[in-house]
């Protein structure tokens, strides 16, 4: 089964390496990665998609949680959550495929940022799913040249958070070592 993990970890050189060499070592696959800062400088917010039955999906979380620079794990598959992921596809269109393609893509909510038939460029926010099923239906209609996906993106509905609290909130004290998420 596919999972989306989210996990806080710090901001520091070497850290996305130590999560990948975990991914690694156990023979995992990561189907997708995506690292960016969060609100706080000092952490960013890793997402990846992965596979595995709940019991690999609990030992991938277990031992996320063990390493040094993570803060926070969070599988945001096991609750209601927003997916969304970018892709920028390049097509060659001809002139019949100009219409339908750029139908699709408005009917997407995509953007055209090129409509040159040679150099057809279009930006695309959806889930991988919702990708996918435009990529088959554009292809109906032009030639696929180029793809680019961000990968996934996604975060809890509702009140659930995955958010690092600054060790300021707990003076002369540890912070917790797992926070509900």
């Amino acid at each position: 089964m596919r999972h989306i993990i989210s996990v806080l970890l710090q901001n520091e050189a070497g850290a996305l390496n130590r999560v990948a060499g975990l991914f690694s070592a156990r023979g995992y696959n990561i189907e997708s990665l995506a690292v960016a800062p969060t609100d706080d400088p000092i952490v960013s917010r890793l997402t990846l998609v992965t596979t595995g039955d709940d019991a690999v999906i609990t030992q991938i979380v277990s031992q996320l949680q063990k390493l040094i620079d993570v803060v926070l794990v969070d599988d945001l598959t096991r609750g209601a959550h927003f997916e969304r992921e970018l892709a920028l596809l390049k097509f060659q269109v001809d002139d019949a495929g100009l219409d339908p393609l750029a139908r699709l893509t408005t009917e997407a909510d995509g953007t055209i940022l090129s409509g040159a038939p040679a150099s057809f460029v279009i930006a695309l926010t959806n889930s991988e799913a919702g990708i996918n099923h435009f990529i088959a239906q554009a292809t109906m209609h032009a030639k696929l040249v180029e793809v680019v996906r961000s990968g996934a993106l996604a975060i809890a509905q509702g009140q659930r958070t995955l958010r690092h609290t600054p060790l300021t909130a707990w003076p002369g004290a540890e912070p917790p070592a797992h926070q509900d998420c």
